[in-house]
């Protein structure tokens, strides 16, 4: 528990001041960028502190100066803090309604235009969560998404959802698939304990919507791409 106090006390000592400095600038200006930077910086500096080392592998296949929509799949917890500070620029994320009631925390992730989507499974959700990310999108804002829209329990990964993949046949843009293994040793689902270790963070090459036949035929690239960064047990 003590690395999971660590984490909490970076965010909460960190992160108040920073509000404090940099909301204020917002307002005057409307540069959203330096909260933003803060915030990945303080994420960035709590997983260091809890002694989680992350290799990344892939920058280079990130198209520069386009809005892409990451697509990762979930294991852990500590799959956000991980991921969002190794994306380069600035990005909006999928997420659960509830989170958008946390006091401080859910303005500012208003602020950043966060999503928070409908779960309920039907093609009007998906479609509803599809036209508010294309908006972000259009701004140039990255769109980041863990595609099975939950966390798996034993890391094998899970059926995809179909939201996601609305957005990127409407808009087209780059569809960046990315691997995350090893959280799911770090903090499992049901728990709050944290450990020590190594995460393994991969970008693959972008998947572009034109050059497939249809949502369908995307999803299936999608899910090989992302697989063929994962150990063996953890590809489903």
């Amino acid at each position: 528990m003590i690395a999971s106090l660590l984490l909490l006390l970076a965010f909460v000592l960190l992160g108040l001041p920073a509000v404090a400095v940099c909301l204020p600038w917002f307002l005057i200006t409307g540069d959203f960028m330096p909260l933003y930077r803060m915030a990945m910086f303080i994420v960035w500096l709590g997983i260091r502190l809890d002694g989680i080392r992350v290799q990344v592998d892939g920058l280079q296949h990130i198209p520069a100066g386009k809005a892409c929509i990451f697509m990762s799949n979930h294991v852990s917890n500590l799959d956000p803090p991980v991921l969002l500070p190794r994306i380069p620029g600035r990005t909006s994320v999928f997420l659960k309604q509830s989170l958008m009631k946390i006091p401080i925390l859910g303005y500012c992730m208003r602020l950043a235009e966060f999503i928070p989507v409908t779960r309920d499974g039907s093609v009007e959700g998906a479609q509803q969560n599809a036209r508010r990310a294309a908006a972000v999108l259009a701004k140039g804002i990255h769109i980041t998404t863990f595609v099975e829209g939950t966390r798996s329990r034993d890391g094998r990964m899970l059926p995809f959802k179909k939201g996601p993949f609305y957005l990127a046949m409407d808009t087209g843009a780059p569809c960046i698939p990315v691997s995350i293994s090893g959280t799911e040793h770090l903090m499992r689902k049901g728990s709050m304990r944290i450990f020590p270790g190594e995460v393994r963070l991969v970008f693959h090459r972008p998947l572009y919507p034109q050059n497939f036949s249809d949502r369908d035929a995307l999803m299936h690239a999608m899910r090989e791409a992302i697989a063929s960064g994962l150990p063996e047990q953890m590809r489903g």
